[in-house]
């Protein structure tokens, strides 16, 4: 792949000396050299110019129902058409999706260039309601969908994201407006569980739940539950404290069963039982839309 031909120009950064740049996509502000890709693999100083590799390369196009995503409270029964690239701004070590997460253009033969024009041509012949961005972190390849969802929306489709939350706010304020539903994984409610099993931090994330939820946009939430991580009752308590705090008892929360893969192997398979308790003491607590997965 000649990624100085497929590339496109990137937002958010900014030029320093010596050619470099610095990425202003995500929290971590990579400082770029030239020829070099930032943390999440896909966005590449060329020139000292901050490039996208993954605008109009996706890697994984499928058409889903829309409760798969998982949004159980928006457009329910429809189909979505479901998009995801290469590269994530995480790096969680029991991820799910890390052939993609992780994976990189470089060295492959992806030459099957699909402008935003196409994407929305495929959702409505598929008969799908909504576009979904989705599979690895949409985050890392917010140009594209930004394009995208304009687009959609010109011809009266929805657009939904998947999101791990971790994105600036410079970037979520041209991001999160054009999207009508999201999906937030909050991995766990502390931040030593995020520096020490995603390499990241919990207040961007928390920041952006509360920014998307400001925006009055459909917000759903998924919480992977790890046996011995962040699966006590005291950090769940903690997760709905702020839930109800800062956002409301009717928002919908998805607590999903965790599987060992990808580099994880330390905790066994989440029991049923662990997710049946959170849900009927999140009842207990007031919360009305409390759905469980992978079960």
């Amino acid at each position: 792949m000649d990624t100085n031909n497929t590339a496109h120009l990137a937002r958010w950064w900014k030029s320093l000396d010596d050619a470099k740049v610095q990425c202003g996509l995500c929290p971590r502000a990579c400082r770029i050299a030239d020829g070099k890709t930032g943390f999440c693999g896909v966005r590449k100083n060329i020139g000292g110019k901050l490039y996208s590799l993954s605008y109009g390369m996706p890697v994984a196009l499928h058409v889903d129902p829309i409760e798969k995503k998982p949004l159980a409270e928006f457009l329910p029964g429809t189909k979505t058409f479901s998009l995801g690239t290469f590269g994530c701004t995480l790096d969680c070590s029991f991820c799910q999706n890390a052939s993609l997460s992780r994976g990189s253009y470089t060295g492959a033969a992806y030459e099957n260039y699909l402008a935003p024009e196409r994407v929305v041509e495929l959702a409505l012949d598929n008969n799908c309601r909504s576009v979904a961005f989705t599979y690895n972190e949409p985050t890392v390849f917010a140009e594209y969908a930004i394009d995208i969802a304009e687009l959609a929306h010109k011809r009266d489709l929805k657009t939904v994201l998947v999101t791990n939350g971790y994105i600036t706010e410079q970037a979520a304020a041209d991001l999160y407006p054009v999207i009508d539903a999201a999906n937030v994984d909050m991995k766990g409610f502390s931040e030593e569980f995020y520096r020490s099993m995603t390499a990241s931090h919990l207040n961007p994330v928390l920041n952006a739940i509360r920014y998307f939820y400001e925006l009055e946009k459909h917000i759903e939430i998924t919480n992977l539950v790890i046996p011995g991580k962040n699966d006590s009752m005291d950090m769940i308590d903690a997760w709905l404290d702020w839930v109800e705090e800062n956002l409301d008892k009717k928002a919908p929360l998805h607590f999903s069963a965790f599987f060992p893969t990808h580099k994880y192997y330390g905790s066994p398979r989440t029991p049923r039982e662990t997710l049946w308790k959170i849900k009927e003491h999140a009842a207990e607590r007031g919360f009305t839309s409390v759905y469980l997965g992978n079960i």
